[in-house]
């Protein structure tokens, strides 16, 4: 029974975390405005807690989830998504917050309203960045839908 609800509040933190993180590139890229570029970026800022939260609510009950059940640890799917779950994190918090900072620096030294090529370079940056993390989730939803090997 443990399990079983451990298991549904691992995959509610799936649903949070990821549904928001999949909702940011089409957030972001609908700003055609620096007024509503500023503004999109501070809603960014003010959603992030939402992959931080499923993400961290994903690491430990998946962690736990391998603590009552120990064979976990000894099959592929369950180690690769580890792996997979720790390089997306990289990118998520160790580049993307980079370049949304980059381009609110960017936006806060420019003038008038038509949005700067820095700004939008940046964006395709990110943009590149995001496609990543969304081809380890599906990869990550694939293993433990699957879990293949």
């Amino acid at each position: 029974m443990a399990y079983g609800i451990l298991l549904f509040i691992h995959i509610l933190g799936a649903v949070m975390g990821l549904g928001a993180a999949f909702g940011f590139p089409i957030v972001a890229k609908s700003a055609k405005t620096v007024s509503q570029a500023k503004h999109t970026l501070e809603l960014l800022r003010k959603l992030e807690i939402l992959p931080k939260v499923g993400s961290i609510t994903l690491l430990v009950t998946g962690l736990i989830l391998g603590i009552i059940e120990p064979s976990l640890f000894r099959t592929g799917w369950y180690i690769a998504s580890i792996v997979l779950y720790v390089a997306a994190q990289v990118v998520v918090i160790g580049f993307l917050p980079k370049k949304m900072k980059e381009q609110a620096d960017i936006l806060a030294n420019h003038e008038g309203e038509v949005l700067p090529n820095a700004y939008l370079a940046v964006g395709k940056q990110a943009g590149r960045l995001e496609s990543i993390t969304h081809v380890i989730a599906f990869l990550l939803i694939g293993l433990m839908y699957f879990k293949p090997f």
